[in-house]
């Protein structure tokens, strides 16, 4: 939203989402006598109800050494906006990346990182990452992960705008300044890397903020409130087309 970046198709979307998934990607799994006591095997299991019951003697060993487990396929799925089939697919893809079932702020790091491998998307991750960890515990559970996604692809254009303004609300506290608009956009500055074509100026993150400002702050008052960010965004053609590109991602 605020670097109103190129737009891209559905289909690119999708690509570059799917590529996290390496559930989605052809790979051998291996067997339980391939698999050593104690540690994760390859994300197999699959989610049923109570609790996510497991189909076979590999994936019960899987779970039996999941330091979390995640809710019953039913609440999840009255919690999200997802199907049987897609939060399966989800759980394998999140699982292999996180064998423990939760994913901390370093984890989250090194696996946004392979979306862009040209600059330093550590920052933004960690921006990111405290968005999905609405409880703040330090942790990014496969519930908060379903969770976040569920709005972004699937929520209402007001519950995709409410989420976009608490990533940029740094500091949660009701309200976005310079100061955190800056900071993100440096980020996403570092994170699309120095070698972009055409050339990114230094001081575009600060145009790009003013003019945030210059849209979105309509009493003037130096703060941009939730209000002042929905009103704004819903006025504006190009970024409620850039919402409706998230529709049917996955």
């Amino acid at each position: 939203l605020p670097g109103n970046p190129p737009v891209q198709t559905k289909k690119a979307l999708k690509q570059r989402f799917l590529k996290l998934l390496p559930c989605c990607r052809p790979k051998s799994i291996p067997s339980l006598s391939e698999s050593k006591m104690g540690q994760d095997s390859v994300a197999s299991a699959t989610l049923s109800s109570p609790g996510f019951l497991a189909d076979s003697v590999e994936d019960e060993f899987e779970l039996s050494t999941v330091c979390h487990r995640p809710e019953g396929l039913e609440q999840l799925q009255q919690q999200t906006k997802f199907t049987r089939k897609e939060l399966q697919v989800l759980y394998r893809g999140f699982k292999n990346e996180c064998p423990s079932g939760i994913v901390n702020e370093e984890n989250f790091k090194q696996i946004y990182s392979q979306f862009f491998p040209q600059g330093d998307s550590s920052t933004y991750a960690t921006f990111l990452f405290n968005a999905f960890d609405t409880d703040h515990d330090g942790s990014v559970s496969f519930e908060d992960f379903v969770s976040g996604l569920s709005t972004i692809l699937r929520g209402t254009i007001d519950d995709r705008l409410n989420w976009a303004f608490n990533l940029y609300d740094l500091n949660k506290d009701g309200c976005i300044t310079r100061e955190e608009m800056l900071d993100i956009m440096k980020s996403i500055y570092d994170m699309m890397g120095k070698y972009t074509y055409p050339a990114m100026r230094e001081e575009a993150p600060r145009e790009h903020v003013e003019n945030f400002f210059q849209k979105m702050d309509r009493n003037k008052d130096g703060v941009v409130t939730i209000e002042e960010f929905l009103e704004s965004c819903q006025k504006d053609e190009n970024i409620m087309r850039s919402m409706q590109l998230f529709d049917s991602v996955i």
